[in-house]
């Protein structure tokens, strides 16, 4: 709820009380948007969900609400309509004072959380040996603007990369190295990831095939856990090569995520095991330690388990991630902790979620929370592949953006008969080509699939990032052209709502706090995206001179006005694109 919204429901809380009575204090006036500009800006519904329990009429419960009232200092005379809607009308002196307000803030009006606490958002989790692929792709890009928005709104924001470290996986891969390049396993940067990629590959197939190395690769797990020199020297190494190669995707992502990989928890398994048994919720099944859950079961209609411990003594992916829940609340202190990743793994978040439960650890104040997202789809509509079927990997995926934003870029350049540096247009291919990826797949409810259009994506056009960085661009050549510094418009200078379509943009403006409060709570980033493309539109609106909104050519005071509303309209696009971690540029 934006700050009018605030201060109506204040208003509407006292009428409540002065008409009905105390015991209509803290009663919701359902308050909400007005479906059609025509009926208002806003649109109370209280009156008709108070009918049985007054025993009235809406219309003359509307009636008796209005009476008492006060908005006159925000809003027009209201009008009581249908049933028993009250429709409320923003004063367009109201709009001038607040946008006046925030135009000095650097926060354009978005209050902090009113309770910061220490959130942890769990996001990318690339293995380690293998190349990050077009899967890694929207949990990197939506982990990371879920981390931008709650940093903004003041949490302490831990970015975790629960990276795949540890486990069998390496018993077999360094198991392989000693017997065809054992260099790999003593000397630095031996290998780059595309060779450690083959090598895995290989790796399991022979696993898959060879019992005799498929034991030989269970001893070096061993090995690898009992912390034995040579191996531990080894799988140091090959953790740090892959490690590179994640580095060279968040530096072109401009991601941040600090990694604390399974090998973190190693040495808590033990002990989860142990906290388990002696809550009583342990179980022996088929020589594995279970515990049953409810609401879940097999094909057979049986009660489904969850294997802590296997019956090598080994230990599951479940484990590793209760050890890590348990970290997070006790060591970390996190009150809510976030994790991104696909929607395929609903059912194991809420089996270890359901197990943590049972146990006790998880304190009343703590939220868990799953943010599922869906597959990334080619344009024939099935998972996204390369010709030959592989999967796509997340490198090849970006440079392919960048070199088909710079073709493009070209190729406008020529058509414009405009000549610009080597440094510009390499800036701006990879600005506008990463942004694309990104808006993309923000732009989409995260929780569907969506399908992987480079064309749509670039397209100067629609709800794309081209469209907003052009709209940015767009703003900053006004600047230009008048030789216009914002920031110096006066600190006296006042805003002016006349045309109509500036009132349209003022109120959209006024919107940025609900917005962002609301994708704080439901993680949903594509609410932001969805208030920035119609911005956008509202703003080229505004700037088109066939509707008579001529900028610099202005008489003062409107010029002065019509800057004030572009500057805000450039910064609050330039905050919600930084928010979903896309960068803007001056000119483009």
């Amino acid at each position: 709820m934006n700050a009018t919204q605030e201060q109506l429901k204040v208003k509407f809380e006292q009428a409540l009380v002065a008409a009905f009575g105390a015991d209509y204090a803290g009663v919701d006036p359902i308050l909400v948007s007005a479906s059609n500009p025509k009926f208002g800006d806003y649109q109370a519904n209280v009156a008709l969900s108070l009918s049985k329990r007054l025993g009235k009429q809406p219309r003359a419960i509307a009636s008796a609400i209005v009476d008492k009232l006060d908005v006159s200092d925000i809003c027009e005379p209201l009008e009581i309509a249908g049933p028993g809607f009250i429709n409320l009308k923003l004063k367009t002196a109201f709009l001038e004072v607040q946008l006046n307000a925030i135009q000095a803030d650097p926060r354009l009006g978005v209050p902090k959380a009113k309770t910061p606490q220490r959130e942890i958002v769990d996001f990318s989790s690339p293995n380690i040996a293998k190349e990050m692929h077009v899967g890694h792709l929207r949990s990197t890009i939506i982990g990371d603007a879920i981390a931008r928005i709650l940093e903004f709104q003041g949490h302490d924001v831990l970015r975790l990369n629960h990276v795949g470290d540890w486990g069998t996986q390496f018993g077999m891969l360094i198991t392989y190295l000693r017997f065809v390049y054992p260099e790999a396993l003593t000397t630095a940067n031996a290998l780059d990831i595309g060779d450690l990629v083959s090598f895995y590959r290989k790796a399991k197939l022979r696993f898959d095939a060879d019992e005799v190395f498929q034991e030989t690769a269970r001893q070096e797990v061993v090995r690898l856990q009992a912390g034995a020199e040579d191996t531990i020297h080894a799988w140091k190494l090959l953790c740090e090569q892959s490690r590179l190669e994640f580095q060279v995707i968040y530096d072109l992502l401009d991601v941040h995520v600090m990694e604390r990989g399974e090998s973190f928890y190693n040495s808590f398994l033990p002990g989860i095991v142990q906290d388990l048994d002696k809550s009583g919720l342990l179980v022996e099944n088929q020589g594995a330690k279970c515990v049953f859950l409810d609401g879940f079961t097999n094909r057979e209609g049986e009660p489904l388990p969850l294997i802590v411990q296997k019956t090598d003594g080994g230990y599951n992916y479940a484990t590793t991630d209760l050890a890590s829940l348990r970290y997070r609340i006790q060591q970390d202190e996190a009150k809510r902790i976030i994790y991104v990743t696909d929607s395929g793994q609903a059912n194991h978040f809420a089996q270890f979620f359901q197990v943590a439960r049972k146990a006790g650890w998880i304190p009343d104040d703590v939220e868990l929370v799953h943010v599922p997202f869906g597959l990334v789809l080619g344009e024939d509509g099935k998972k996204f592949k390369t010709r030959s079927g592989d999967t796509v990997r997340l490198r090849d995926l970006l440079d392919e953006a960048i070199a088909r934003s710079r073709a493009d870029l070209e190729a406008r350049l020529q058509e414009e008969e405009r000549q610009e540096t080597e440094e510009f247009i390499n800036n701006v291919a990879e600005v506008v080509g990463i942004s694309a990826v990104k808006y993309a797949d923000l732009s989409q409810n995260r929780t569907s699939n969506y399908i992987f259009s480079y064309d749509k994506m670039l397209d100067l056009k629609g709800n794309t990032a081209p469209y907003m960085l052009y709209a940015y661009a767009r703003i900053q050549g006004i600047s230009r052209k008048g030789d216009i510094n914002f920031q110096e418009l006066g600190e006296n200078a006042k805003i002016i709502l006349q045309h109509p379509t500036e009132l349209v943009l003022a109120k959209d403006l006024l919107q940025l706090d609900e917005v962002i409060s609301t994708v704080e709570q439901d993680l949903l980033p594509n609410r932001l995206c969805e208030y920035l493309y119609e911005l956008c539109k509202k703003f080229n609106l505004f700037y088109d001179r066939i509707h008579g909104v001529p900028i610099l050519e202005a008489e003062e005071p409107q010029r002065t006005s019509r800057l004030i509303l572009c500057d805000l309209t450039a910064r609050t696009l330039k905050l919600g694109l930084n928010l979903l971690g896309i960068q803007v540029l001056e000119r483009m």
